[in-house]
């Protein structure tokens, strides 16, 4: 089978173009850099024979189409993470516009299925103390959340027409090997820096690249069972219960102090006013915050591909593992980890 994929340099979108190989499958990948996307894939050992790489960019059509052209299925995994204010504008072209391009793009090739990767956060504020799959795009107040759930109603359009297109909605992803360094990833890494002393209450869904990119390569071929969306594995943590996994696993003190998310709302506003203006990236942000104060646990039952997720205490060792290996934490920042090497 020849996958098209698009955003496949991003963290979630390596991690899935890896595990489509590992499944048998061809994959043609489209990106703005394709020699950056090369030497992205070479960090988990894809095999380049099986991956074509196609220059151009989700919002510009011709380019999906050459991208799309006789392509089996798709995966629309191209999106702009992050809650950085000063990618608002990127994040608001690339999520919307990008999906309308490629949703459109596959349907005409016929390509079945068409797998839109999504957000959990599309869903929220969601009016129940779950979310499922029949839970309704919700009417996010952070503007990332809003790009996905725009997003997410363009999908849902196409599902409703008849299309043989499926969503998926990962949880907020860790794991090893992220080639950019996200927001889930760094906002890791700068709790072992010392830099984030003081978190919300609340919580979010926290799961492991890796197995949601396995969902992804299983929703390819899987049976239809009139399923049309999955949830990644992942499990709801309160910012209490990941603080405390981060150290079991460093081994860290880790002091910080826990506020009401609510009120904390203002203080993640003013801070993305100043990151507008502010050159280096200030670790307190809205979108985080906002995430934290409605987010609620995916409903038991709900689809996940038939896998479990694997621990969160192993993900993140994965991930501070991979962050010490490549100079991004030092040994007393890694804690625990770093001593690994010397037993």
């Amino acid at each position: 089978m020849l996958v098209s994929v698009t955003g496949g340099t991003g963290f979630l979108g390596i991690h899935s173009v890896a595990a489509i190989v590992a499944h048998g499958h061809r994959v043609r990948l489209l990106a703005r850099d394709p020699d950056a996307a090369g030497r992205t894939l070479a960090r988990l050992d894809v095999d380049p024979g099986a991956v074509e790489l196609a220059a151009g960019d989700v919002t510009d059509p011709p380019s999906v189409e050459r991208a799309l052209r006789g392509a089996d299925a798709v995966l629309h995994a191209a999106s702009v993470y992050s809650f950085d204010s000063r990618r608002h504008p990127e994040m608001r072209r690339t999520n919307e516009r990008g999906t309308e391009v490629v949703l459109a793009a596959a349907r005409r090739i016929g390509a079945d299925p068409v797998v839109h990767v999504s957000s959990v956060v599309a869903l929220l504020p969601a009016g129940g103390r779950t979310i499922g799959a029949h839970t309704p795009v919700g009417r996010p107040g952070e503007t990332y959340a809003a790009s996905k759930a725009a997003a997410d109603r363009i999908a849902r359009r196409h599902q409703l027409d008849g299309a043989p297109v499926l969503i998926s909605y990962p949880p907020a992803l860790l794991g090893p090997e992220d080639p950019k360094i996200g927001d889930q990833t760094g906002r890791l890494r700068d709790t072992l820096r010392g830099l984030m002393p003081i978190w919300p209450t609340g919580g979010f869904p926290v799961g492991d690249v890796r197995d949601t990119a396995q969902l992804h390569a299983r929703l390819l071929t899987a049976p239809r069972d009139g399923t049309d969306r999955h949830f990644g594995p992942g499990r709801h943590l309160s910012t209490r219960q990941y603080l405390h996994t981060l150290r079991e696993v460093t081994g860290r003190a880790l002091p910080a102090l826990h506020l009401p998310a609510r009120a904390m709302l203002p203080v993640g506003a003013a801070a993305d006013l100043l990151q507008r203006a502010w050159p280096w990236h200030l670790p307190a942000e809205y979108g985080a915050v906002w995430t934290c104060a409605h987010a609620v646990p995916v409903e038991a039952g709900a689809s996940t591909g038939g896998l479990r997720p694997r621990p969160a205490a192993d993900t993140m060792a994965d991930t501070v593992r991979w962050l010490h290996g490549r100079g991004l934490l030092t040994d007393r920042q890694a804690g625990a980890i770093a001593g690994e090497k010397n037993r």
